[in-house]
């Protein structure tokens, strides 16, 4: 049925079905009282609409398989991870401190936001659309990197997760910070690598018209991740529940990019 549609049409099928799940999943989110739902529905909205385009596309079908299948891994293990944090467990501080803040307008607001988060999935998936639409081919040694890149970000981000996981799973650890294996060398590996698995997808649509836009998707997520919903709120709440332990940690290691940690007073 997909396939009777025409390119530029299924943009705005898209887009209307992303907005429906999404409503759904905020009347959920009502019966539920978990808001941390939306995460794990955003994750699967953007590899699901990703999926759409390339198996619509009539681009390549090597590079649409690459493509294909880096996203796909990435929405799959994103989503469990994140479902896997919020199923069963207090809603998380940010929604918690928004439905104080705001009290008996916290539906209406939320119905707004899980909207917006449909817009941004629909928007993080169009380089999906781009590389699968592209009538150009790949050069073999650009193909091989973006791949690289990546596997090596879906590598580094599912090792970062499993050894913070398995550090907080220790009862030794309690108040203290991970400094184990990656977290070593930068306080937000799992950001890092998530950021550096959008910098595939430029290389994917090598040649395609608006493949320079697709740089926007990894640097939003840049944005995204140093100044909104990533390090800004993780850090505010490691100072808080960890002290000096975290404050020194921050004095050590690397904010984001993984370097190699300098002496405390260096």
């Amino acid at each position: 049925m997909l396939m009777l549609i025409p390119t530029m049409n299924i943009l705005l099928v898209t887009a209307i079905a992303l907005s429906v799940v999404f409503c759904v999943g905020w009347m959920y989110q009502i019966r539920s009282g978990n808001a941390g739902y939306v995460d794990v529905l955003w994750a699967l909205g953007v590899g699901g609409t990703a999926l759409v385009y390339f198996s619509v596309g009539e681009g390549d079908l090597c590079v649409r398989t690459v493509a294909g299948l880096l996203m796909l891994v990435w929405s799959l293990r994103l989503a469990y991870h994140l479902h896997h944090r919020v199923s069963g467990q207090e809603e998380d501080g940010r929604y918690q401190a928004l439905r104080s803040r705001l009290g008996t307008n916290i539906n209406r607001f939320h119905f707004f936001f899980f909207q917006g988060q449909a817009l941004l999935a629909w928007l993080f998936a169009l380089p999906a659309w781009v590389i699968a639409n592209n009538a150009g081919s790949v050069p073999v040694p650009i193909l091989i990197a973006a791949t690289l890149v990546g596997a090596m970000a879906l590598l580094g981000e599912a090792i970062a997760d499993k050894q913070l996981s398995d550090f907080r799973a220790n009862p030794n650890s309690a108040g203290k910070t991970c400094r184990t294996g990656l977290w070593r060398y930068s306080r937000h590996p799992n950001y890092f690598f998530e950021w550096m698995h959008w910098l595939s997808y430029p290389l994917l649509a090598w040649g395609a018209v608006y493949a320079q836009w697709l740089w926007l998707a990894p640097a939003m997520m840049f944005l995204f991740l140093w100044f909104v919903t990533g390090i800004p709120y993780t850090e505010k709440q490691a100072v808080k529940s960890r002290g000096e332990d975290y404050r020194r940690y921050q004095r050590e290691t690397s904010v984001f990019f993984p370097w190699p940690p300098r002496r405390d007073g260096e």
